[in-house]
């Protein structure tokens, strides 16, 4: 069968996740239940990776199977006329059937931001930022520095997810200003990403900037692999799954 591959963007607020559950509604479902539509049959599709309740995307990869007398239709175009608002196909290209959405992907990039503005949040960046106060930025940039490489990151792991090991390479943790004053991105690339891995650091990382633990904490508390050791997760608004990379990358169209 034709393998059609798609980057998807959604909000992720009221969705109970990427991966299909009984309790609700999820973003795989929503998609699913679409394509199944169009071809008449149920369809399966597959993700990169598991996105949490309340996580969002404008870069998520995904890849489903058609049959033959579909896979020349405009599945960009198609699947927009029936998603909600808040789901969006933004680029959609045929792939080789030994093409796989979470077992082809090299890297991925998640987004975390903060709002530290005070006095207000903006109600247009309510929903995508965890608003914070007085944290020292230079501080946080510190410990994330401590934090890359390749290590065993099983101390911001939490329960839930069956995995052989819990070693990743990560690439880079990068902090850039938002569009509005105040709003900070932490940019994080790694080979794979454990059960809110990102979110978990990021709970680390706001300890830091408070004064709460020093930067040199991060190494003490990456090297017990132990999550008792390690903060609480922050929020999952504020993280967005950016990009996913691929050898020699999609031909997108």
């Amino acid at each position: 069968m034709p393998r059609i591959c798609m980057t998807v963007a959604y909000v992720g607020t009221r969705y109970h996740g990427w991966q299909v559950q009984k309790n609700g509604t999820t973003i795989q479902e929503v998609l699913e239940k679409q394509v199944a539509r169009i071809c008449t049959q149920p369809i399966r599709v597959h993700g990169s990776g598991r996105t949490d309740a309340g996580v969002h995307a404008v870069g998520q990869v995904a890849h489903f199977d058609v049959p033959e007398r579909m896979a020349s239709i405009p599945w960009h175009k198609a699947l927009n006329s029936l998603l909600p608002a808040d789901i969006a196909i933004v680029r959609t290209c045929p792939v080789g059937e030994n093409f796989h959405a979470r077992f082809s992907a090299t890297s991925k990039r998640y987004s975390y931001t903060l709002w530290t503005e005070p006095d207000y949040v903006l109600p247009q960046r309510a929903p995508f930022v965890w608003p914070v106060r007085s944290i020292d930025l230079e501080q946080m940039d510190a410990a994330a520095s401590l934090l890359c490489g390749r290590h065993d990151f099983s101390s911001f792991q939490n329960a839930g997810t069956d995995v052989r090991q819990t070693v990743r390479t990560l690439m880079s943790i990068t902090r850039t200003p938002g569009q509005y004053p105040g709003e900070w991105i932490f940019s994080f690339i790694a080979d794979g990403f454990l059960k809110q891995m990102v979110r978990n650091i990021m709970g680390l990382l706001l300890r830091v900037g408070q004064g709460r633990l020093a930067a040199n904490d991060a190494l003490r508390i990456r090297a017990a692999c132990d999550r008792t050791q390690a903060p609480p997760t922050a929020p999952a608004q504020g993280l967005c799954l950016e990009e996913v990379h691929y050898p020699g990358g999609l031909p997108w169209r």
